[in-house]
């Protein structure tokens, strides 16, 4: 049987994790949401829109 299972951590176990929430909560949301699009047009390219993708389920 499975079982689920969850760890929990605290942010002043992980600095770097601390670090980079107190960089992005000092960053203005125009900011943040254009570090995300450039991410976005690294990753996908310059595509205006992001792909769409279906997956077709056959039922029994």
């Amino acid at each position: 049987m499975i079982q689920k299972v969850i760890n929990k951590r605290y942010l002043h176990d992980f600095s770097s994790i601390k670090e980079d929430l107190i960089y992005w909560l000092s960053k203005t949301p125009e900011e943040r949401v254009a570090a995300v699009d450039y991410l976005r047009k690294q990753y996908y390219g310059s595509t205006e829109r992001l792909q769409r993708s279906a997956r077709i389920i056959k039922r029994s």
